[in-house]
């Protein structure tokens, strides 16, 4: 990953074509007043399809302004998520190259030489004819179909170095191409096909399931009459004792000492 700095070239300006400014009012539309600018990512991404790909200073400013936003915030935004670009790019397409681990081991490496050698040795230089330009770029989230690239917002999967290069050489001619698996399997299915429940004669070629609906529960048994317990004999009161009576001790007079004998 490169650092990621702006273009020293940069457009004295920019602005929404007419049908682009009503998607973004739109767009900003679907935000609560004072929380529109969670609508910057879709507004950028859209200006930088209208500026051949790549999204200058002056592009970054214009949506900062329409979404009350200042100019740092739009620029952290731009610059955290390599899906913007911020130099120029080739104009038929610029390709981002998986390099994470799964792709790294199954081939990811011989298609970054495909790219230097029929775009740039160096990424983010655009190729001689400008048509091209290439960079290397973290998980792009297609593990399951690796080696793959990205070119704008769509993935090109399950790639070898000759189905590549023929892919950028149906791009440089116009010839339409289609995103997914260039192998001819279905998505992310296992190569060759379905390998499991694929016996027609299991369902004689009818794969409509009817619906069984489980049966009612059984009705509850009516309760049982609850038994009636025998009377339960209560023992008398005990009658109240009397009060006891308070003894009072009566008091003795102090023992006198005899008296001491004059001598």
């Amino acid at each position: 990953m490169s650092v990621r700095r702006l273009d020293p070239v940069q457009p004295e300006s920019f602005a929404f074509s007419a049908e682009n400014m009503a998607w973004a009012k739109k767009t900003i539309g679907n935000y609560p007043v004072g929380k529109q600018a969670s609508a910057v990512i879709a507004l950028l991404w859209r200006a930088q399809e209208q500026n051949a790909g790549w999204l200058s200073k002056p592009a970054m400013e214009y949506v900062g302004q329409m979404l009350d936003m200042a100019f740092i915030r739009v620029y952290e935004v731009a610059t955290f998520y390599t899906m913007f670009q911020l130099s120029p790019v080739g104009r038929k397409a610029h390709i981002q190259v998986c390099g994470t681990t799964p792709c790294m081991l199954r081939g990811a490496e011989d298609l970054k030489k495909v790219c230097q050698r029929k775009i740039h040795h160096d990424p983010h230089h655009v190729s001689a004819d400008g048509n091209f330009s290439w960079e290397e770029a973290e998980c792009l989230g297609a593990c399951v179909n690796a080696p793959m690239v990205q070119i704008w917002k769509d993935t090109y999967e399950d790639l070898t170095p000759e189905s590549f290069e023929k892919l950028l050489d149906d791009l440089v001619a116009g010839r339409s191409v289609k995103p997914g698996p260039q192998n001819g399997r279905q998505l992310s299915a296992p190569e060759g096909g379905p390998t499991s429940l694929n016996d027609k004669s299991l369902y004689n070629g009818n794969r409509t399931f009817k619906r069984v609906e489980a049966p009612p529960p059984p009705p509850a048994p009516p309760a049982a009459a609850a038994p009636v317990a025998a009377p339960v004999a209560v023992a008398a009161a005990p009658a109240p004792k009397a009060p006891a009576k308070k003894v009072v001790a009566k008091k003795t007079a102090p023992a006198k000492t005899p008296a001491k004998k004059k001598r």
